[in-house]
């Protein structure tokens, strides 16, 4: 029976790499020379630090500008609130990946009421869709693309 499974998954190589080129971007800057803002990328968790506070929000877009040029999706980014203080200035951005067990049974009640001849099935982190023939598949495939959640959405694993 052909399935795919539906996934929100993040290449940690690239994100590593935007971040590099995001700290490169600020050393070349005039507006942060010499100022120690600085990225720093730890697990899934992007630490922003700066002198003050609207260097964060300059530093947030650049990081947004190079996630963008890597094929990151932005909608993973979740913003913590600045943390300031009269020396310094720091930001954490979690980078949210799996899909969690809210938005998954979300997903399946969506294909489930799409009246298409496919099943969805939450299985840990990732949503594994069954059906009969392919261009179900492919319809439920185009209906979750179009689907309004919080995670970018992948889809894996297909076979006939």
């Amino acid at each position: 029976m052909p399935s795919f499974d539906t996934v929100s998954e993040l290449n940690s190589h690239e994100v590593a790499n935007a971040v590099d080129q995001a700290n490169r971007e600020l050393g070349q800057r005039f507006d942060f020379k010499d100022t120690g803002a600085v990225y720093e990328l730890q697990e899934f968790t992007v630490t922003l630090k700066a002198q003050v506070d609207f260097q964060l929000k300059q530093m947030l877009d650049i990081l947004k500008v190079r996630f963008g040029k890597r094929g990151i999706d932005i909608a993973c980014l979740e913003v913590k609130d600045a943390k300031t203080n009269l020396a310094s200035a720091q930001q954490e951005v979690l980078l949210k990946q799996g899909i969690d067990a809210e938005t998954g049974k979300k997903l399946a009640k969506l294909i489930k009421e799409s009246k298409l001849k496919v099943q969805g099935s939450l299985q840990g982190d990732k949503l594994r869709v069954t059906g009969k023939s392919r261009d179900d598949l492919q319809a439920a495939m185009q209906l979750l693309r179009t689907s309004k959640v919080e995670v970018p959405l992948q889809f894996n694993n297909f076979r006939d």
